[in-house]
């Protein structure tokens, strides 16, 4: 066999040995996510950071032109060409098997080895018990009114609604270089956050950020409501600091915003945990805490469960391709099987996990 064949091949199997080894080892995992990844990790973020715009979102593109172009005119020139056909499947077998094994194998180093480790709470926490419901009454309780008083001093627009004013690459990477103190696990290279240019998809997906895995990059959706901004892309910034799971990256999110020394960026991370916590009391049936609810200040009502504009739906609807309900199924149903396929048998649901995270951490600190 031809190297140009064997070396994708040989790469493809060392990534399958290593996603073996991260599946039945704990201790390889944990290691490979201190000492190896970090290295990793940042080559590649300086390599992407070097561009203005997100490598990521061009990688699918042409992948996209590929599969449906590239596709075709391989078949045309197969057809039309018989001379060549031995020469032209080749070249297309040998292009496969490179993109394959480099899909797979950032997947594997960036992405599927850090399900694996130990949870962020055995990490930093000394104790994860089963919490009660006065407890996480007390919590929601806590969030309203930290929210309620922040809620009183940031900018907003001539309809009382929170917009983002800041310097928010600045602040973002400083509230991540802040929590860095407290978790080491974070401290090093932090890129510039990018736009995403297509992201009607993404809005049409209910995605807020995305982590790109073969780019290693912190991008997020142009057309949200600003405020949204600062807790996206620190939960896009801890993804490439090997903090794979959802609700830990949430929970990252949460911490680098709450110390934050912008109040813009501690609004937008109580916002958006006190909606997790907020949702998890009445699935929970915490009916205790549902008076709780009517405290919540006029000004946080204007501003939580935001995610586009008001008229965001009704001025993009032109370009809707597929109807927005089937790829926002689609997309759900494909993150729900990645996460159960990396060994989280709750898949989607993960995100809202955040809140066992806030429990232990405020407990804590007790």
């Amino acid at each position: 066999m031809k190297k140009r064949y064997l070396i994708p091949i040989i790469i493809s199997v060392i990534m399958l040995v290593i996603n073996a080894a991260a599946r039945f080892s704990r201790s390889f995992a944990d290691f490979y996510v201190q000492n190896i990844f970090p290295r990793i990790s940042s080559i590649l973020a300086h390599i992407s950071g070097l561009f203005p715009f997100s490598v990521g979102e061009v990688m699918i593109i042409i992948g996209i032109l590929l599969v449906f172009i590239g596709i075709p005119l391989f078949l045309i020139i197969l057809i039309a060409k018989k001379d060549s056909r031995r020469k032209t499947a080749g070249a297309f077998l040998c292009t496969f098997l490179w993109i394959a094994a480099y899909i797979w194998s950032t997947e594997t180093l960036n992405c599927f080895v850090m399900y694996q480790c130990t949870p962020f709470s055995e990490r930093y926490f000394s104790e994860q018990t089963e919490h009660t419901e006065s407890e996480l009454k007390d919590l929601y309780k806590y969030l309203i009114d930290e929210t309620n008083k922040i809620a009183e001093d940031v900018p907003r627009d001539a309809d009382g609604r929170f917009y983002l004013t800041c310097d928010y690459d600045k602040e973002a990477k400083a509230a991540m270089k802040k929590a860095a103190m407290k978790y080491p696990q974070l401290k090093g290279y932090f890129p510039t956050a990018k736009k995403i240019n297509f992201s009607y998809f993404m809005s049409q997906s209910n995605l807020l950020g995305i982590y790109f895995p073969f780019s290693m990059e912190s991008n997020y959706n142009k057309d949200m409501v600003s405020g949204n901004i600062p807790s996206t892309i620190c939960h896009e910034y801890a993804h490439l600091k090997g903090i794979i799971q959802e609700d830990e990256a949430n929970f990252i999110s949460f911490i680098a915003n709450a110390e934050s020394e912008n109040i813009e960026f501690r609004y937008s991370g109580y916002l958006n945990v006190l909606e997790y916590v907020h949702n998890e009391v009445y699935k929970q049936e915490v009916t205790s805490a549902y008076g709780l609810t009517d405290t919540i200040s006029e000004n946080v009502r204007k501003d939580w469960f935001r995610f586009m504009p008001d008229t965001y739906w009704e001025e993009n609807k032109k370009k809707e391709i597929i109807p927005t309900e089937t790829v926002r199924a689609a997309s759900d149903a494909s993150i729900d099987l990645n996460i159960k396929m990396n060994g989280r048998e709750d898949g989607i649901k993960a995100y809202s996990h955040v809140v066992n995270l806030l429990l232990d951490y405020y407990s804590s600190e007790d």
